[in-house]
Formats: C-alpha cells, structure tokens, sequence
C-alpha cells in the first residue's frame, strides 16, 4: 500500500520540516509510486540516466565510486528521508552508484516532473538546493577528516555522524542504532584498511567507549567519542525532505 505523503511517517519526526496547503498538495501529485527492492539491490549505476528520483522511505543504501584502478570509495551512507538522483536529474546522468544493504521502501518521482517543481514551486526548489548544500558540506567535512584525523579521530568521527544521521531518521533509541554494514564500508568511506580499521574499532571497544556488533552500533561513551572525533557542536536544524 502506497504511503500518502500526508501521512508520511518522516515527516512526524522533529528532524523534518512539515508541508501543508499548496505544497503537501503538489508533493502528493509529484510522487508517483513506491518501489521495494531487496538488500544488494543496485538502484543507480555510475553512468546511468535514470527517468526516477527516490526518496528513501525505510531501509539504508550506500553510495559509491569504482575508480579506474578497482578501488572503492565510500561516499555516504543512505538513510531514511535522503533523496536520491538528483545528480543524474541536473547532470544528466550518476557520477556515482547507488545500492540498498538492507531491504529499502522508497518514494518514487518522475524526473521530468522536476522542472515544474523548479517553475511552481519556489520552496520545494530552495529545498532541493539546501540539500545539494547539505551534501557539499558533508564532503568537505569527509575530506578534512581523511587528510587531518588520525585513524582512532577518524573513526571515531565517522561513528559518531552515523549515529547522529540515525537519530534524525528516529532510528537510535538509548545509545543504539542499526548499523548493517561490513566493516568495509567503513573502511572504505574513511580511507583507512580494512585491518587498521578492525583494531581501531578493538581499541574503543576494549576502551569501552563504543561497540559494534550483529549489526547493531552500542555508543557506550558518548562524551569520550565525542572528545576523540574532536566534536565541535553544532545547532540542530529541520532537514527538507522531498
């Protein structure tokens, strides 16, 4: 049964702004379906021209980069209410892959509908260039962190966004949140090995400070993670969500 963008359960979290009038309205004409796909799922391959934009509803993603030689490179994590696609809607086609690693729901809108938001809808667009925004400024904190942080601040910073990136989507509950990705993933995203980075995450475990296992992230010492990925605070803000 398809969700009713009146209804959706994203938008009953503080983390979301919320539409009424005019803009639910046009939200509710502009999504045109639901799409389940299974974990391992490719949703955009880099290249592609996809004719759909997502929004993931339920479930988490991975986006990435193969460069010419092989290598991955981890780009973000994708998480309940980020949209996807946008890239291939401007640019005309992915510069990188999207892929589900756990089962995913996610909102579907027609790409060719996307200039009407840009022509009628004058918030909705400021929306989706605060997005575009947000992800810049993400990148650029994913690089200060692989050129300046040693590996235990590295990880440690990498952990601790996740987990924030989890409370947002009203995914975390007392300390904990679902982490079902491979150790190499997060290798990956952070530039390290796979072997620096299962002793790094030994070292915060033995030292008490966080736990990850069966899938699950345990932040056992919030303050010390924090003191460790040098946390600088920052004020919460509503996210647009599409």
């Amino acid at each position: 049964m398809v969700t009713d963008c009146s209804e959706c359960p994203l938008r009953k979290l503080d983390t979301f702004e919320t539409l009424k009038g005019e803009e639910l309205a046009f939200m509710r004409r502009f999504k045109s379906g639901e799409l389940n796909i299974g974990a391992g799922t490719p949703l955009l391959m880099e290249g592609s021209n996809s004719p759909q934009l997502y929004t993931a509803l339920k479930g988490m993603g991975l986006r990435y980069k193969i460069l010419p030689n092989g290598n991955r490179q981890v780009l973000n994590f994708v998480f309940p209410g980020d949209f996807i696609g946008l890239q291939a809607g401007v640019m005309g086609e992915m510069q990188h892959s999207v892929e589900a690693v756990t089962p995913m729901v996610l909102c579907v809108f027609d790409r060719s509908d996307l200039w009407s938001l840009f022509k009628n809808q004058p918030h909705r667009s400021y929306d989706l260039t605060w997005l575009a925004a947000m992800e810049e400024h993400f990148l650029s904190e994913i690089l200060a962190s692989v050129g300046q942080l040693s590996a235990m601040e590295r990880i440690s910073w990498g952990l601790l966004r996740f987990y924030k990136r989890a409370q947002e989507s009203g995914l975390a509950r007392e300390g904990q949140c679902p982490m079902p990705f491979k150790q190499q993933d997060l290798a990956d995203a952070l530039g390290l090995s796979l072997v620096h980075t299962n002793k790094t995450l030994m070292r915060l475990k033995e030292r008490q400070i966080v736990s990850w296992r069966g899938g699950v992230l345990h932040i056992l010492d919030r303050e010390e993670l924090e003191s460790i990925a040098l946390e600088q605070k920052e004020r919460p803000s509503v996210r647009a969500l599409i």
